[in-house]
């Protein structure tokens, strides 16, 4: 399925298997969904429902023969950018992680930018401290459309405990923590397969 923010409601008695994309689905990415953030996770869904919701009573029915179309994106044409939401994290500041992508080519293309397609990883050096999918839970797919030109971002920000993450430490409350004291971390991010160039730099204290 392509989401596309100006489509509309299904028409009466049309049968959908999946629910009408929300106004917003090609303006902001959406957010992972961790074992390690259950209140964050229901917050969301309470407000993709409300989204999805209002979409429904106030958009027109679409026509399928104007549903525009487009090739996927092509790695060259998308620039992916690692944000935090600051550079230096005080003790028992958590840092907020982003996506940040621009459709740098001269076409529209679409892009699966879904959970599954989302990758956080935080370093130290060459060691790996966090990633955000050795504790994800329910991935999924969402391929939007990106016009010419346009930047989208995180819905919301995923936050970094501050913890060292593994598939097998999921539900440990004791995981060890990242050294502060002015310790150097990167943020490197994936979407849709594709990396950033750059990462994002953060000091821990």
């Amino acid at each position: 399925m392509i989401a596309q923010p100006w489509r509309g409601a299904a028409s009466e008695g049309e049968e959908r298997a999946d629910p009408a994309p929300t106004q917003d689905a090609a303006t902001s990415l959406p957010i992972p969904s961790s074992a390690e953030t259950p209140a964050a996770d229901e917050a969301a869904d309470d407000q993709a429902a409300g989204e999805e919701a209002d979409a429904s009573d106030t958009a027109a029915t679409p026509s399928p023969s104007a549903t525009p179309t487009a090739e996927a994106c092509l790695p060259r044409d998308v620039t992916v950018e690692a944000v935090t939401d600051q550079p230096t994290y005080a003790s028992g500041q958590n840092p907020q992680l982003s996506i940040r992508l621009t459709n740098s080519g001269s076409a529209d293309c679409t892009l699966n930018v879904g959970t599954s397609a989302q990758v956080f990883t935080i370093t130290s050096g060459s060691d790996i401290w966090w990633q955000s999918t050795d504790c994800q839970s329910e991935p999924s797919d969402m391929v939007v459309l990106l016009a010419a030109g346009q930047t989208v971002a995180s819905a919301a920000p995923l936050t970094w405990d501050r913890t060292r993450s593994s598939v097998g430490t999921c539900a440990d409350a004791d995981r060890p923590r990242a050294p502060g004291g002015g310790s150097t971390y990167h943020l490197a991010v994936e979407i849709g397969g594709i990396a950033s160039t750059d990462t994002a730099q953060l000091l821990l204290y």
